[in-house]
């Protein structure tokens, strides 16, 4: 007689036509949340999402409001009380598309090729929608019931930050309430199996630097009226020292240094990982290595980044001016025990320190979410690594990861429960173009969390 894990597998085997069709008509969606001309699109993407959550039995779906994009939430209750509940997290916006002349496809448009589905946001975040979802749907179709108590908590704002995301969870800490919290928002390569166990805190931000109250003439004024370029490159220019190391006064003082122990993980991680991220990264040589090996200065170290620069003309050809404002774009990644408002506060003040009489200097801080460490071992990770030697005979490497996800920071924070990667499918050019998952691999990660959820209610339970 099969299993409750064996029918939901073949179920999902048996339903891969389907599960691929109606991921290519979520992922048609242009669920941008950068970009607000595409408000309608995300209202329309959590739409069709709450359709499809009631559609495979999940209770009580619906669209909630923020002051931005709406939360989706749905639930699914019936396990009993002796059975855990976790909150299941992913997002459902994305990246803009540009540059859109790189894309070999349109990327709304998914197209398969050679076993690879291209469409922004294939990797990025709604395989983890989707795959959670077909999971579940596995399941409720075969058994008729879930092992374990669900919540799933969908929100539109990852890639801004989650603004909104954020305070919802502040008002909602009943509604969310669990024993765990299930990350989707992260990969499944059973090649190179891998668990995060960190995640940076991330503050941006956008410098804008005004001098005449209009373009001038570059012959005319030349060397008499102070150019903002000329301002922007020597903020740029101060934020760093020649080996790679912040300047801003305080940055690194609540830095905790890696124990031993952990070092000597990261860098034997690294003899694995190393080669494709350094065969990924394009260049000859990395940077600031005097100050700490690859992985430690990539996943352990805070980062201040210029993002984009604006400022003058940037036609073809010539114009011959001074121009009145320039502007450029930053990202700060943070580490355990930085604080994202005193960094923030650092950074305005160090940059507004440039302004003159001869030039206005000004900040505006948008995003700051705090860094977030994982669960490093108890039941929900056990779970998930059970999953993975069930699937592949082995379990998965924990490494810290250099990226960010906003809201984790603050949830852990608030609610106070521990967090657990659970990814789905593997893939590469995430916010670049010509994105994609490897199908192999998303629909081995459906079957991997399948076990991984009836797992949870016997380590958890």
């Amino acid at each position: 007689m099969s299993s409750p894990i064996e029918n939901a597998i073949e179920y999902a085997q048996a339903h891969r036509d389907s599960f691929l069709e109606g991921y290519q008509e979520l992922l048609s969606i242009p669920s941008i949340s950068t970009d607000p001309t595409y408000k309608a699109e995300l209202e329309r993407c959590a739409d069709w999402i709450v359709a499809e959550m009631t559609r495979i039995g999940l209770k009580n779906s619906r669209k909630m409001p923020t002051t931005g994009h709406p939360v989706i939430y749905g639930e699914w209750l019936e396990a009993g009380g002796d059975k855990p509940t976790v909150v299941i997290y992913a997002h459902y916006d994305v990246q803009p598309v540009d540059p859109l002349n790189l894309w070999e496809t349109p990327p709304f448009e998914p197209s398969v090729r050679d076993g690879k589905l291209y469409a922004r946001g294939s990797a990025d975040n709604k395989s983890g929608i989707w795959g959670n979802l077909k999971t579940l749907e596995s399941i409720l179709a075969t058994e008729g019931r879930l092992p374990v108590n669900v919540k799933v908590f969908f929100e539109g704002e990852e890639e801004t930050g989650s603004p909104s995301a954020a305070p919802f969870v502040v008002a909602h800490k009943d509604l969310l309430a669990a024993d765990a919290l299930m990350m989707s928002d992260s990969g499944f390569d059973p090649d190179h199996p891998m668990i995060g166990y960190t995640a940076r805190g991330i503050i941006s931000a956008e410098v804008t630097v005004r001098g005449p109250d209009h373009d001038l003439h570059s012959g005319g004024y030349g060397g008499v009226v102070h150019n903002p370029l000329h301002t922007v490159g020597k903020i740029i220019a101060s934020f760093h020292d020649d080996r790679g190391r912040i300047q801003i006064p305080g940055y690194y003082d609540e830095v905790r240094e890696l124990d031993e122990e952990e070092r000597a993980q990261l860098l034997e991680t690294y003899k694995i990982t190393g080669p494709e991220f350094e065969a990924k990264s394009g260049v000859e040589h990395f940077w600031g290595e005097s100050i700490a090996p690859v992985p430690v200065r990539a996943t352990s170290l805070p980062t201040l980044d210029v993002n984009g620069i604006s400022g003058g003309y940037q036609g073809p050809g010539m114009k011959t001016v001074i121009p009145s404002e320039a502007s450029f774009k930053v990202t700060m990644r943070l580490v355990p025990n930085q604080d994202p408002a005193k960094i923030a506060e650092l950074f305005k003040n160090y940059v507004e320190s440039f302004a003159s009489d001869t030039m206005q200097v000004s900040v505006a801080i948008h995003e700051k979410a705090w860094p977030v460490t994982m669960a490093g071992d108890g039941p929900s990770l056990e779970a998930v690594q059970r999953g993975y030697e069930d699937m592949i005979g082995r379990r998965a490497l924990r490494v810290r990861v250099g990226g960010s996800i906003p809201i984790l920071g603050m949830f852990q924070r608030e609610m106070g429960m521990p967090i657990t990667p659970l990814g789905y499918g593997s893939g590469e050019n995430v916010h670049s173009p010509n994105e994609y998952v490897r199908l192999d691999h998303f629909f081995l990660s459906i079957e991997k969390s399948i076990r991984t959820f009836y797992y949870l209610a016997e380590t958890m339970g």
